[in-house]
């Protein structure tokens, strides 16, 4: 009986020691086990099968915020439209922005497309740059390096961890960048049409060419104008690949494909977004595997 009694209490003391730890995005939280390992409890609020800007705030999401120790969010304007209410419902001052447990991973990457002007004729713009940095793999190690400095301060009995875990996934991941970077050489050069510009960290990272996009502004569904005159740039261009993502419709591209002979390349924008990429290492290998073939 003592020993059931301490074997009890034991595992009641371990579950009420973990670190709960909240990340807006699956790959944030893909980086956020990598780093934390046993002892950190890691959930995802956003589905990888929506559009990132526009995940529905439900109230089932609250009760996590409410217990997080960390809340780790992609920023950039990203999660603007639905995660501040979530936040303030959870009445968590940990998390609120400026808190102890908040993380804003977007600080530790260098952002493309600033922009001061800021208007509705330029369609839905974020000032602060584009935040679909998460296709770049480069940008995963500061951003684990910045979860690990949060996890030591909110829990330094478990210092010694996190160092040993930040520092093999890292040894890790420069070995797998090695290799995804020479897949990723086959398609420098290459020029390319995107629905949305959420490829644009990957295009730039591997030389490739953004030469135009479906929307004809950011967040603005395409009309048939554009869409003829993005058919008569491709053709004269060269262009022979459209970047379709998984949230938005899929049949203008197809329009488009058929009458330039464009292949329609469906790449996934976060892990789990497409069958296949329910990891990390393979949410990029995918990307790899589907474009650079």
């Amino acid at each position: 009986m003592k020993k059931f009694i301490f074997v009890w209490f034991s595992l009641i003391s371990a579950l009420l020691a973990e670190i709960h730890v909240v990340t807006t995005y699956p790959y944030l939280a893909e980086i956020a086990k990598e780093v934390g390992g046993e002892g950190v409890r890691v959930k995802s609020l956003a589905s990888p099968k929506f559009d990132p800007h526009f995940i529905l705030p439900k109230p089932s999401l609250i009760p996590a915020l409410r217990k997080a120790d960390l809340l780790v969010i992609n920023g950039a304007g990203l999660e603007i439209g639905w995660l501040p209410p979530l936040i303030k419902r959870a009445n968590n001052p940990k998390i609120r922005p400026g808190g102890e447990g908040f993380v804003d991973a977007s600080r530790v990457v260098d952002l493309l497309g600033k922009t001061h002007a800021v208007s509705r004729a330029y369609g839905d713009v974020h000032p602060e740059g584009n935040p679909h940095y998460a296709l770049d793999p480069h940008n995963v190690l500061p951003i684990a390096a910045l979860i690990e400095r949060k996890l030591e301060t909110i829990d330094p009995a478990s210092k010694r961890r996190y160092r040993e875990n930040f520092d093999r996934f890292s040894r890790e991941w420069r070995e797998f960048l090695k290799d995804f970077d020479a897949k990723m050489a086959r398609c420098r050069g290459k020029k390319v049409v995107q629905y949305h510009e959420l490829y644009n960290y990957l295009l730039h990272r591997y030389g490739m060419e953004s030469t135009g996009t479906i929307e004809p502004l950011p967040g603005i569904a395409p009309s048939s104008k554009h869409t003829v005159e993005l058919i008569g740039m491709m053709k004269k261009e060269g262009v022979d690949t459209i970047l379709q993502d998984v949230y938005h419709e899929s049949k203008t591209a197809r329009f488009i494909a058929s009458k330039t002979e464009a292949k329609v390349v469906v790449l996934p924008h976060d892990v789990g977004a497409v069958e296949g990429a329910d990891t990390l290492r393979k949410f990029y290998e995918t990307v790899a595997e589907r474009l650079c073939r």
